[in-house]
């Protein structure tokens, strides 16, 4: 008996041992496994092309030229261009909320929450109270349209691999197609050096 369970304590303890561990780091610090783009990457840029643009005499004016109405912005699409898997949309949905915040401009829903809200203000014209329907025909329209592209380059010999990524936003008016806002970040730029070249 004995026996059974010095060798069930020694099972434990060896399975214990190869478990999985968890370390938490301090926001604003990320370890980089792998030199691909991370959170850190993320925070950089944007934070980068929100001060740029809440800062640029081009918005300025369109603030002063808005009067008493703040301008409206729909967030589209940022497309990822670079030679990896890359979420963009969190990238779109930082920028939204920081220039948001700001108090300077104002945002309307994108347009798949747009669908599910005509969805439910449709369905209100059937099932809600008059007193508490949502009315037709009373969306905002938006003034502008902010989109971005993220590329990268890669630059490979021996061992080593550098990696350069390349963010661009747009603000342009929907009614003119005139570009209003240009914002290029290109800060990002990582050296990965490995035994064998795998990347």
């Amino acid at each position: 008996m004995k026996r059974i369970l010095f060798f069930a304590l020694i099972s434990i303890l060896f399975i214990s041992s190869c478990g999985t561990t968890v370390e938490r780091v301090e926001p604003g610090t990320q370890p980089d496994l792998s030199g691909l783009w991370n959170a850190i990457d993320i925070r950089i840029v944007c934070d980068s092309l929100i001060r740029d643009m809440l800062s640029n005499p081009r918005i300025d004016q369109i603030i002063r030229d808005a009067g008493n109405r703040k301008p409206v912005i729909i967030v589209g699409r940022f497309r990822n261009e670079s030679s990896e898997h890359i979420d963009t949309g969190i990238i779109s949905e930082i920028m939204e909320t920081a220039i948001f915040n700001s108090g300077r401009l104002d945002f309307v829903a994108p347009a798949g929450l747009r669908d599910e809200i005509r969805a439910e203000r449709q369905s209100q014209q059937q099932n809600a109270s008059q007193e508490t329907v949502a009315r037709m025909g009373r969306e905002i329209g938006a003034d502008f349209m902010l989109t971005g592209t993220v590329r990268s380059n890669v630059d490979r010999g021996a061992n080593r691999t550098v990696r350069t990524y390349f963010v661009r936003a747009e603000l342009t008016n929907i009614e003119t197609n005139a570009r209003v806002w240009l914002g290029d970040n290109n800060e990002i730029t990582k050296i990965v050096n490995r035994p064998n070249n795998r990347l």
